[in-house]
């Protein structure tokens, strides 16, 4: 009998989650409520793939080599380092009769669940992927449960693009319900040039944020965001530096910090400057797999913060589809992904890495 949290996938340790398991069954017999996904390519996380990458010093073969070994060890794409894993698309290819996901065999799906619980298996040894991006082509196949959640492709935008927006999707949707619930707030975005921090600039923007604060580390991405005019100001600043952070964001804006402060970098390390950065009363929202929950909590209560600190889950009704009509709906945010795709594409062709 199928469970329709994935329960029955689990080989070890017995009694836990799929995504605290150690070990899944990532066979390709489905139960009655799964359905098998044909894969095409996974969008790791982008604190997985920094971490991968910063370990093998940025050599593709190597960090090809132990994806493969955590997905042959583990029946899932989960890094043991990060905890984190990131999400795929591909077509269904067989649904069991009960299952209430209302996908058909042969549509085109992004799956909104992490790679951490989702049981996979790839057959072509990443042969098509030089390891050196966050976009890993392949084949194999993947199990969703009933409690699983995933979209059908939209057919005006690129898989590949919109597997980008999909990967992030949680983070523009949460940013947009924590600005509503403010009158006027003022908002930074720490990482504020990356594909989450893009899309929350304009969420805050649509949400009615009086001024946006986007927050990046160096200057080549000032400058993208400075043109693609989605914050109000850009900050330079390294957000591992609790006061110069706290100090940028202040200037930026007119000697106060942020009611609402969103946290998109892939590095650790950022915590207490968030929370330096945000006013009482305000609210951090933490989206990125590399903050330390416990740095951020321990941290806030020796600042004597009053603010509410939020752990992006990746999940909001609606998520997907609001995060793909602000790419629709704001010029800025479609160029910066598609930049970012052709920059990947185009290193991967010359055979080079970041």
């Amino acid at each position: 009998m199928t469970s329709p949290i994935g329960l029955h996938r689990v080989l070890e340790p017995s009694g836990v989650l799929p995504q605290a398991a150690r070990r899944l069954d990532n066979s390709p017999e489905i139960g009655a409520d799964e359905v098998r996904i044909a894969v095409e390519r996974l969008n790791l996380d982008a604190a997985s793939f920094r971490q991968l990458s910063t370990k093998h010093a940025g050599d593709g073969a190597a960090v090809r080599g132990e994806v493969l070994e955590i997905i042959g060890a583990r029946g899932k794409m989960q890094n043991p380092v990060t905890g984190s894993g990131g999400m795929l698309i591909g077509t269904v290819e067989a649904v069991g009769p009960e299952s209430p996901l209302g996908l058909k065999v042969g549509d085109r799906v992004a799956t909104l669940v992490s790679l951490t619980l989702t049981p996979l298996s790839i057959s072509d040894g990443l042969k098509h992927w030089d390891g050196g991006s966050e976009q890993v082509p392949c084949e194999g196949h993947a199990i969703l449960f009933a409690r699983s959640i995933a979209a059908v492709l939209p057919a005006d935008l690129d898989p590949e693009l919109a597997l980008a927006v999909m990967d992030v999707c949680g983070a523009p949707a949460l940013t947009a319900r924590v600005v509503g619930r403010y009158d006027n707030p003022t908002v930074a975005v720490i990482g504020g040039a990356g594909k989450s921090g893009s899309l929350s600039l304009a969420a805050a923007k649509a949400a009615g944020a009086s001024r946006t604060v986007g927050v990046v580390p160096v200057e080549r991405e000032r400058v993208m965001l400075a043109d693609a005019a989605l914050a109000d100001v850009v900050a330079l600043a390294d957000a591992r530096n609790p006061v110069a952070l706290a100090e940028a964001v202040e200037a930026a804006l007119g000697g106060r910090a942020a009611d609402v402060t969103v946290v998109c970098v892939d590095v650790p390390g950022c915590e207490h400057g968030a929370i330096l950065s945000t006013a009482d009363g305000g609210t951090v929202i933490f989206f990125s797999m590399a903050t330390s929950f416990a740095a951020a909590a321990l941290g806030a209560e020796g600042l004597a913060a009053d603010v509410t600190m939020l752990v992006g889950n990746g999940y909001v009704p609606g998520h997907a589809a609001y995060a793909l009509d602000l790419l629709r709906q704001v010029p800025a945010v479609r160029a910066m992904f598609e930049s970012r795709l052709h920059h990947e594409a185009s290193r991967a062709t010359s055979g080079t890495a970041d």
